[in-house]
């Protein structure tokens, strides 16, 4: 059974950086996808950046592009989310998630597809705010 265990939430003034873990084990296969996804009170879910293992390929959401880089150590079968430059409005619950040989391409995964994320973390809370 696959688990993520997510870590580095908590509180930033508006401008500051933080680093999201995703520590993921007990994948079968060496091929897999992970991704972040947010959400907070009155608003649907965003994907917000996913990798894959393959290719790194990666998708990022609009609302982060440019601040926020993901990347994964593939030693560990972690995956980082590099956040810089927080504003409030990226204040949320970052939950981490991952499928096992995916069959569809990152940026679907990340958008109209999450549901087929087989595994999710329990999440860690982000807050900005001075």
């Amino acid at each position: 059974q696959v688990q993520l265990v997510e870590s580095g939430g908590g509180l930033v003034q508006p401008g500051g950086s933080l680093t999201l873990s995703c520590a993921a084990s007990g994948f079968t296969y060496g091929y897999y996808a992970i991704g972040w996804f947010r959400q907070s009170p009155g608003k649907e879910r965003e994907g917000v950046s996913c990798i894959s293992s393959s290719d790194g390929s990666t998708y990022y959401a609009d609302s982060v592009k440019g601040r926020f880089t993901i990347s994964r150590d593939s030693a560990k079968v972690t995956v980082y989310l590099q956040m810089n430059d927080l504003k409030p409005e990226d204040t949320a619950v970052y939950s981490c998630a991952a499928i096992e040989a995916p069959l569809w391409p990152i940026e679907a995964l990340c958008v109209s597809q999450y549901y087929r994320m087989d595994f999710w973390g329990k999440g860690t809370q982000v807050t900005v705010s001075s």
